[in-house]
């Protein structure tokens, strides 16, 4: 089976926004395998990047034509299972995306995901520790 990732919302945004850890980490799990995304994951995706703030970085158009390409090129993933195990109630959709999913790893730089370290058996990264890993 080919290798399913789960990427916070945090890392696809760096993606967008930088030459960075966060860019190549999405870029090897795009060559190694899938990403995988939810209803839930596109929407928060889009509400940060509609913030007036980012403006000054790159213009709207580009960070729509962004999440219209990642809708078209990820893997849709119904979550059909509830999880409230996050001390951040608003990251259990990327637990429930990953398990949902059968994901290979999570890839975020969120402490309330990385301090879980993994979940159920899904190890969950920073994009440095994914850039290192030789097993994926």
């Amino acid at each position: 089976m080919k290798n399913r990732f789960v990427t916070d919302t945090n890392v696809l945004v760096s993606y967008l926004l930088t030459d960075s850890k966060p860019r190549q980490a999405v870029l090897k799990a795009m060559r190694k395998g899938r990403i995988l995304i939810s209803e839930n994951l596109i929407s928060e995706l889009t509400g940060v990047l509609n913030r007036k703030k980012f403006d000054k970085y790159i213009s709207l158009q580009i960070r729509r034509d962004f999440v219209r390409s990642l809708t078209e090129k990820g893997f849709f993933v119904y979550s059909d299972e509830k999880i409230t195990v996050c001390r951040d109630p608003k990251d259990n959709m990327i637990l429930e995306l990953a398990v949902c999913g059968n994901a290979s790893c999570i890839i975020t730089g969120d402490q309330d995901l990385l301090s879980l370290v993994n979940f159920r058996k899904i190890p969950i990264l920073t994009p440095d520790e994914f850039l290192s890993s030789h097993e994926i």
